[in-house]
């Protein structure tokens, strides 16, 4: 049995027909083709769609939508459960599964937990990765970069610092990290996260590659919200933004880490809530294994937030309000962009669920 969310005495709570409404409001405010936030609080959940295209074929909330970035989750959970169950250890360097390469005593010290956490000293893609993945920029610029070019890459890398030193953001440190599991356990990529972390909790709306049907993909467009790109091929990025799925499997997701109790990965939800990191003016920001974490009045917030060349998508949970927030758009980021912003503001802002 889990707890009952903590409540301050006198703290606002809010109704159904108030969270309608914000939620109403986040989508008008994101101005995407499709959008869809998705709340689930107490286990209650409230979604609202909505668009400047018309639309499409099906329900918005039953499409699939690209994560990118916010993929990561579920490559920490997977190291996590397989650090829990024995198979790894989050010490082991990554070159004791994927081979030593040339010499170099930097990336001989890249551990697995140094690559999920961003402090392997890795940069943020392989060097050679630019050459080929510019001119595709805004369609598929992973889609020529296949898995055993990122592994080769890694293999002949100089870390840009000590790992475990600083913290920089690395989508091929997480690429490397899903190949080294791959390794580990001699399992494909694909098959490996479906049986360890999408079939235990019944995320069955979750994919690793496009369907390539427009009743199943959600189509994603440029920045200008109405040229269609075509859905993302990840090449040997997998680990770091593959995962596509609906907004009701999203919260699932997240409602197994509000209620770890009784699924199958109850130990690995856990871990992957605690701090591991912390770094910035007065050590503000402060990381999980998969999350970031940010101070609210009543408790810490986690989350995640991803992009693609046409898709955006925000993971959210708050334990102190039993609040999980999903929501994902179908226009490419730009600087001015609003979606990041509306969905963290409202998941740091949303009382708990008026229940009386």
């Amino acid at each position: 049995m889990t707890a009952a969310p903590h409540r301050p005495p006198g703290a606002p709570t809010a109704d159904g027909t108030e969270i309608e409404g914000r939620l109403d409001e986040a989508v008008r405010a994101v101005r995407a083709p499709d959008a869809v936030f998705a709340l689930s609080q107490d286990g209650r959940r409230t979604v609202r769609c909505g668009g400047t295209a018309p639309p499409p074929p099906v329900p918005r909330d039953r499409l699939r939508y690209e994560l990118g970035s916010a993929s990561k989750p579920y490559t920490g959970l997977l190291l996590a459960e397989l650090v829990r169950s024995g198979v790894v250890c989050g010490a082991d360097p990554a070159v004791v599964h994927l081979g030593p390469g040339r010499p170099h005593p930097r990336r001989s010290a890249i551990t697995l937990t140094h690559l999920i956490t961003h402090t392997s000293g890795l940069p943020p893609l392989p060097r050679d990765f630019y050459r080929q993945g510019l001119p595709h920029w805004s369609t598929n610029p992973y889609a020529g970069y296949p898995a055993e070019r990122v592994v080769r890459a890694f293999l002949r890398s100089r870390p840009a610092h000590r790992p475990g030193t600083r913290w920089r953001y690395s989508n091929f440190g997480a690429s490397v990290l899903g190949h080294a599991l791959a390794a580990a356990t001699a399992t494909p990529w694909e098959e490996l996260l479906t049986e360890r972390i999408l079939e235990p909790l019944g995320l069955a709306a979750t994919a690793l590659a496009p369907a390539g049907r427009p009743d199943t993909d959600a189509t994603g467009h440029r920045a200008d919200g109405t040229t269609p790109v075509p859905p993302l091929l990840i090449g040997g990025f997998q680990a770091a933004g593959a995962v596509r799925a609906t907004p009701h499997d999203l919260l699932s997701f997240l409602e197994a880490h509000l209620r770890p109790d009784g699924t199958p990965l109850d130990g690995a939800l856990r871990t992957v809530q605690r701090p591991v990191l912390r770094r910035g003016l007065g050590h503000r920001h402060v990381h999980t294994l998969t999350w970031f974490r940010h101070p609210t009045d009543h408790g810490p917030m986690y989350f995640h937030a991803g992009a693609t060349s046409g898709q955006q998508a925000f993971l959210g949970f708050r334990p102190d309000t039993a609040t999980a927030l999903a929501a994902v758009s179908t226009r490419r980021h730009t600087g001015r962009d609003a979606f990041v912003a509306t969905a963290y503001g409202l998941l740091a802002s949303l009382p708990p669920l008026d229940r009386e």
